[in-house]
């Protein structure tokens, strides 16, 4: 975002245009506009900074400030590049905290004084070092890398605290202010740069035309864990997907090298490519299909530098979750708004999710998506047409039919017709297709999976709290018919339970009112002890506590879990043989300005994504009496052994 000599750099700081020039760069460079928070922190911590490194004698050591890595999956407070006694580069990573005081919880994490649960930043400084080790190409210059903790508001008895929690075979040292601010004797040091001397421009050149590559030992060992973790299994139409999609990668991708396929200014060289799209409805194995054959890219064709992007946070999340431990590996799965970028830098990409991708509200692809399938040799692009939730989003296979001819792309179809979620139920599938978009059928049941309709929402909580408490991952979603409060106050142990339902009086049961929290917008850890009582939204289906709260569209498509709650709330509603829009009960700000019948679709679409994550067992609930009524005529009333939770079977996404 901004490069210079240290001196250069520190000079500037006086000026206040510097500021403004910054936060245009760092939107030019995809990361949005700078928050509040964020111009604040610079304002904050690069003065102290850049003081003790011109105290230091470090004037003339080359710094990069906001340095991103390839794909935007990090930022980097500060990077020093100096030059070592023996003439290699050393890198110097320098992560700038405002905290005064923290405590330590575990090995990982640290508790601020605001509250705030965080990683422990020395290990947000050894997953940067990696990066810089695992992702140097062949015939790049010799590097070194260390790396600094800078808590410049603190005192050196503060930082102790801090530092004390790193754990020995780190090697991140903490500086604090009280440091800083000390004799200048020794100040290089204990910023890691004793020994540096300052780069010449060609050295400093030599640094900046590096294109970071993942080694093929990280893309090996990450590919291994994808390809052998039983959750990306592939059997039928799957398998033969695969097979197809192996053989274009051949084709295209055996004398391709993304590290020689770039001309000086950044484009790409012309060449021939195609584009394959797989479609397939829920369940029917896209994500298993798409994340296998990144596994399988990886392995085979790493000079296309395979990426795999999706456009929902929540996939993104749970992928990097399965892959962390390996540290650098988290730019292999690129910020969706980074996906231009990444275009110039792969061979291969791989989009999960593209009906997701926001349209700019011209007609045909997204024009993101538009920019990569021109440029990438081979794109492979899974989709779901009736999973498209908002006016803002989406795209069809026959757009992306239409752009591969317009650029003179192979195009290959692909449709994967099996059902792996529901027990491998296509018939309860076609069950959910049928009462959404047809004419609603009854249910007559399949062997191992269970459907049924909760007469409350307390009905349907017990139920999921005791699928939670037999081992199972047990959800309950709703749509978005509630307001969300996303804010909470300091020290908080609950969440608001911003969702109400009034149940009726019945003769057993007097009326009365359920309540429930949304999955919560950040983490919500204990204010003493750091315990974590609910997680982040985009962890809600699959970490700890989540079933105890409510989750919506945007934190469960693209997932599943053995047993799914479903609550379809008052923007739907069946009357007169019918579905009936209500926009007016949504929350959902994109949403709510549409009539009825342009609101009717997205609420059918969303509905269908949430009644099918279940993979071994569906209940239902509805807040309309006639809804409720089609569904008792659909859903035969048996007798319920509220105990019963049959083995599931194994999870494909």
């Amino acid at each position: 975002m901004a490069a210079g000599r240290v001196g250069d750099i520190a000079a500037l700081l006086e000026e206040e245009a510097f500021f403004s020039q910054c936060a245009a760069r760092y939107r030019a460079a995809g990361f949005g506009a700078p928050g509040a928070a964020e111009e604040r922190s610079w304002r904050n911590s690069w003065p102290p900074l850049f003081a003790a490194l011109v105290r230091a004698g470090l004037k003339d050591l080359q710094v990069y400030l906001e340095y991103g890595t390839p794909g935007g999956g990090r930022r980097l407070d500060a990077l020093l590049v100096g030059v070592g006694p023996g003439g290699k580069l050393i890198l110097v990573v320098v992560e700038l905290k405002q905290w005064q005081t923290c405590r330590i919880l575990d090995a990982d994490r640290v508790m601020r004084s605001d509250g705030l649960v965080t990683a422990h930043p020395a290990h947000q400084v050894a997953a940067y070092r990696s990066f810089f080790q695992h992702w140097r190409p062949e015939g790049a210059p010799g590097l070194d890398v260390r790396g600094v903790v800078v808590l410049h508001n603190a005192t050196a008895d503060e930082g102790a605290v801090l530092a004390a929690g790193v754990g020995g075979d780190v090697g991140i040292p903490v500086v604090t202010g009280q440091e800083l601010s000390g004799p200048s004797d020794g100040l290089a040091g204990l910023l890691c740069c004793g020994n540096l001397a300052a780069p010449d421009a060609g050295q400093v050149a030599a640094f900046e035309g590096i294109r970071w590559q993942p080694s093929s030992r990280l893309l090996d060992h990450v590919g291994a864990d994808l390809t052998g973790s039983r959750a990306f299994a592939l059997v039928g139409d799957q398998q033969d997907a695969f097979v197809r999609i192996r053989a274009a990668a051949s084709r295209y991708l055996t004398a391709f090298d993304a590290g020689t396929a770039q001309r000086p200014n950044g484009q790409r060289k012309t060449g021939s490519g195609a584009i394959v799209t797989v479609s397939g409805g829920p369940g029917s194995g896209k994500t298993a299909l798409a994340v296998r054959l990144l596994g399988y890219l990886m392995r085979r064709h790493p000079k296309a530098a395979p990426r795999f992007i999706t456009p929902s946070g929540t996939l993104r999340a749970h992928l990097l979750d399965a892959v962390r431990g390996h540290l650098a590996a988290r730019e292999l799965f690129p910020a969706v708004g980074s996906m231009r970028g990444t275009a110039r830098q792969t061979g291969a990409l791989v989009i999960d999710e593209a009906q997701r991708l926001k349209r700019s509200g011209a007609r045909g692809v997204p024009a993101d998506l538009a920019a990569v399938l021109g440029q990438v040799p081979l794109a492979v692009v899974f989709l779901d047409e009736r999973q498209i939730i908002r006016p803002d989003e989406g795209t069809t296979v026959e757009e992306i039919r239409t752009a591969a001819r317009a650029l003179g792309r192979a195009h290959h179809h692909l449709e994967l017709t099996g059902s792996f979620r529901c027990s491998g139920s296509a018939a309860y599938t076609a069950w959910v297709d049928a009462l959404l978009y047809g004419t609603p059928i009854p249910w007559t049941g399949h062997t191992g999976y269970d459907l049924g309709l909760a007469d409350d929402p307390f009905q349907l909580q017990d139920w999921i709290d005791h699928a939670t408490a037999q081992g199972y991952t047990a959800r309950t979603s709703a749509g978005f018919c509630w307001p969300w409060t996303r804010t909470r106050t300091r020290g908080a142990t609950t969440l608001p339970l911003d969702i109400t339902i009034d149940v009726p009086a019945t003769p057993t049961t007097p009326a009365r009112t359920w309540r429930a929290a949304w999955n919560a917008a950040t983490t919500l850890t204990h204010p003493h002890d750091g315990r974590p009582l609910a997680p982040h939204s985009q962890l809600w289906a699959s970490h700890t506590g989540g079933h105890q709260q409510i989750g919506c569209i945007y934190t469960a498509q693209g997932l599943e879990y053995h047993h799914a709650g479903i609550i379809i709330g008052p923007d739907l509603t069946w009357k007169n043989d019918h579905w009936t829009a209500h926009p007016q009960h949504s929350r959902d700000e994109a949403l709510r300005h549409l009539t009825p019948d342009q609101y009717l679709p997205y609420a059918l679409n969303t509905y269908r994504v949430l009644l099918t994550r279940g993979t071994h067992t569906t209940h239902i609930h509805t807040t309309d009496t006639d809804t409720h009524h089609l569904l008792q005529q659909l859903l035969p009333r048996r007798p319920e052994d509220a105990s019963e939770c049959k083995a599931a079977p194994p999870i494909q996404m």
